[in-house]
C-alpha cells in the first residue's frame, strides 16, 4: 500500500512507501557483478561526545555508540552482550587524556569530593598521557589498556566492591572477544589466544569473588542489575567453576520469584538443565572408577534444590 498516495496531482511520485521507517540499505556490486548488501563499518555506529573530566574539569572528546543503530543478537550464557557488527564493550568506558582519571560510563561522573581528592593525590600527578587525540576506531588492546587503568581508579578512589568486580567482568568480556577475533587456524596467533584465555579467567575469577562479596553487602539495583539478574549472572560464573550447589541455590530463587521476567526464568531453567546433565555425567563418571569424591555432598545437595 502506498501511503502518499495522491500526491501525483502535484507532479510528484512517491514510491515504495510502505514501511516509513525501514532502515536505507546501501549495496555494492561485487567483483561478479552481482549487487550485495554493504556491510556498516564500525565508524558508522560511533559519534564524537564532548565530555568534561570530574577530576581535572577539561573538557575531551570521546567515542559514544549510537545506541539507535544497533542490532543486538543473543548474548552469551553469561549475560555478555553481542550486537551485529561492533563489540560496544570496547567504548564502554570513558578516559580523561590530561589527568588519566578512567571509569566505566555509567560511573564516570559519579565522585564524592574525597574520591576526587585521592585520585588527584595518587593518579593525576603521575599520570603521563600518552596521546591527547582520541583514535578513529578503539581496537581491542586500547579497551583493554582502558578498562585496566578504570580498574586501578576504581581500587584507588575506594570504589564499591560491585563497581571493580564489574569492570573485572567486562575486563573478561573483552579478552574473550579479543580472542574470538584472532584466527585459532593460524598457529602464529596460539600463543596469543593462550594469553587471552589466562587473563580472561584471571579477571572471571576476581569478577566472581566481587559479585559474591557485593550481594551481602549492597543494595539493588548493582551495576544496573536487579537481583533476579544479578543472581543469574552468579549462577552462571559458578557453573563454569563447577560450584553447582551455589549455583542451584541462585537458580531457584529465579524460579520461584514473582519479580523474575519470563525470558529470565527461561534462561535459568536452561542452566538448570545443563547443571543436572553435569551432574549426572559427574555421578556416572564416579560410578566407574568407584572412587569415592568429596563433592558427593555437595553434588546431592545441588540436585535436591533443583528438583
Amino acid at each position: 500500500m502506498n501511503l502518499l498516495s495522491g500526491l501525483e496531482k502535484f507532479g510528484l511520485k512517491a514510491e515504495d512507501t510502505t514501511n516509513l521507517f525501514a532502515e536505507e540499505k546501501k549495496e555494492v556490486v561485487g567483483e561478479d557483478g552481482i549487487k550485495q548488501e554493504a556491510v556498516p563499518t564500525e565508524d558508522s555506529f560511533l559519534l564524537d561526545k564532548a565530555v568534561r573530566c570530574a577530576v581535572c574539569d577539561k573538557v575531551f572528546k570521546t567515542k559514544m555508540i549510537k545506541s539507535g543503530r544497533l542490532k543486538r543478537l543473543e548474548s552469551d550464557m553469561d549475560l555478555r552482550p553481542r550486537y551485529e557488527h561492533i563489540d560496544t564493550l570496547k567504548y564502554s568506558v570513558i578516559s580523561c587524556p590530561y589527568c588519566g582519571y578512567t571509569a566505566i560510563t555509567r560511573y564516570f561522573e559519579h565522585l564524592s569530593s574525597m574520591q576526587v581528592k585521592m585520585i588527584r593525590e595518587k593518579i593525576c600527578v603521575n599520570f603521563k598521557p600518552a596521546d591527547n587525540v582520541e583514535p578513529t576506531l578503539i581496537d581491542y588492546d586500547t579497551a583493554i589498556e582502558r578498562y585496566k587503568l578504570a580498574l586501578f581508579n576504581t581500587i584507588v578512589k575506594k570504589g564499591k566492591t560491585s563497581e571493580k568486580a564489574y569492570t573485572c567482568l567486562n575486563l573478561a568480556w573483552l579478552l574473550r572477544g579479543k580472542r574470538e577475533s584472532l584466527d585459532a587456524k593460524d598457529p602464529k596467533m596460539a600463543e596469543q589466544i593462550k594469553e587471552c584465555r589466562e587473563q580472561e579467567e584471571a579477571f572471571y575469577a576476581q569478577a566472581y569473588e566481587g559479585f559474591t562479596k557485593a550481594v551481602s553487602t549492597e543494595t539493588y539495583p548493582m551495576c544496573g542489575m536487579d537481583e533476579c539478574t544479578m543472581d543469574y549472572l552468579l549462577a552462571t560464573m559458578a557453573y563454569h567453576y563447577k560450584k553447582y550447589d551455589v549455583a542451584s541455590k541462585c537458580i531457584a530463587r529465579i524460579l520461584q520469584s514473582a519479580a523474575a521476567s519470563k525470558k529470565m526464568k527461561d534462561r535459568a531453567y536452561e542452566l538448570k538443565e545443563r547443571i543436572v546433565e553435569e551432574i549426572k555425567r559427574s555421578k556416572a563418571g564416579d560410578r566407574k572408577s568407584t572412587r569415592l569424591n568429596s563433592s558427593h555432598s555437595k553434588i546431592s545437595y545441588a540436585v535436591f534444590c533443583l528438583k
